[in-house]
């Protein structure tokens, strides 16, 4: 098997680190620097891919930041709130090189900390165009090992008969040998749209081989399947702590309407918090629209299938069909109160009318 003479290691780390970003501003503020991101194509037949809003992408010079630990670094801006860094650094050489490295990055720490050193840098410099930003940065990684070309010419079949353990190994990151089996579930879930193209997605790494532009489009995809991860992780959390709150705020609820104000707070909360979930994670859902490209909503579905995505999507749908439930309960509740207290007010009103009647006053 050839030596690899051309491949990249890009690392993403991605940082849940506003509620949302203005991009027309973000554009504006940063300059000539800034354009919208775009999607590419494998597939010759007419498609429909694109972004309903464009996220912004600069790199890192113009950001005055030219490298992290010898990455080359790119920035791209989600409106949903999450900033997202591309680390890239070419490679070319052989296999042992390439899965010693895979070694060192997969879960890095030390260059995810730096990572989120930068990401919070640029979080403040442009804390303007950004809507209610994060004090703490929820965040995801992935590691994408590229090769675009070999020393002599390979199909996607004879790399998978010749390098199996090496990509297996290399997507996991390990030092010592992996069962076949182990190997064998790892290969399992591959892509290969033509003869010469092949995409192995895990949960946290990713190896492709590819021309230039497939490698491109393959990157656009993990990164954006990556920050609807991140973004269902958030909203999980939000509403897990949220329905411990307010299950805790109307354990005991009042019996009348004049000792419900904190209640009818609670009401309030629960309808915006429904009507705010619901709307961004339904615009975090759609913001890739694909029709007609075979290429790209396979290896979409097939990476969020490896990420786990639809579990997440799943137990944010969950919670908030429990957060509806509960607003309807409370607002059963509040009626009731408010029907107690008119009754209440009713029959004191009466029993007034008739003591005033017996002392005389009222005739």
């Amino acid at each position: 098997m050839p030596a690899i003479t051309s491949a990249t290691i890009t690392a993403f780390y991605l940082f849940d680190v506003a509620e949302g970003i203005d991009l027309t501003k973000l554009r504006a503020t940063i300059g000539g620097g800034a354009i919208n991101a775009r999607l590419t194509t494998k597939s010759a037949a007419p498609s429909y891919l694109q972004y309903a809003t464009p996220p912004v992408v600069v790199d890192g010079e113009a950001l005055d930041i030219a490298d992290v630990d010898g990455f080359k670094l790119r920035v791209k801006f989600y409106d949903y709130g999450v900033l997202s860094l591309a680390l890239t650094r070419p490679f070319a050489g052989d296999w042992p090189t390439l899965l010693g490295l895979s070694q060192i990055y997969v879960e890095n720490v030390e260059l995810e900390r730096r990572a989120e050193k930068v990401a919070r840098k640029v979080t403040e410099r442009f804390a303007t165009v950004m809507t209610a930003g994060r004090a703490t940065f929820l965040s995801e990684d992935y590691l994408v090992v590229a090769v675009t070309a070999f020393a002599t010419p390979t199909t996607a079949d004879d790399l998978v008969a010749a390098r199996t353990e090496e990509i297996a190994t290399l997507v996991r990151g390990e030092r010592q040998k992996l069962s076949r089996q182990e190997q064998d579930e790892i290969m399992k879930n591959r892509l290969s749209y033509l003869a010469d193209d092949l995409v192995v997605p895990t949960w946290n790494a990713a190896f492709v081989y590819d021309t230039e532009a497939g490698v491109q489009a393959a990157l656009e995809i993990f990164e954006f399947a990556n920050s609807q991860l991140l973004e269902f992780r958030y909203y999980d959390q939000l509403l897990d702590d949220e329905l411990g709150r307010i299950y805790h705020q109307l354990e005991k609820p009042p019996r009348f309407l004049f000792l419900a104000r904190g209640y009818v707070a609670a009401t309030s909360h629960l309808h915006a918090l429904f009507i705010d979930v619901n709307e961004i994670t339904d615009r975090t859902e759609n913001t890739l629209k694909m029709f007609g490209d075979i290429y790209s909503a396979r290896l979409f579905h097939l990476t969020g299938a490896r990420l786990g995505l639809a579990s997440w999507k799943q137990s944010v749908k969950e919670k908030l069909e429990t957060l509806d439930d509960i607003y309807r309960f409370a607002v059963e509740q509040l009626a009731v109160s408010r029907g107690h207290f008119l009754e209440i007010t009713i029959i004191l009103i009466l029993v007034l009318e008739l003591v005033l009647f017996f002392l005389g006053i009222m005739t």
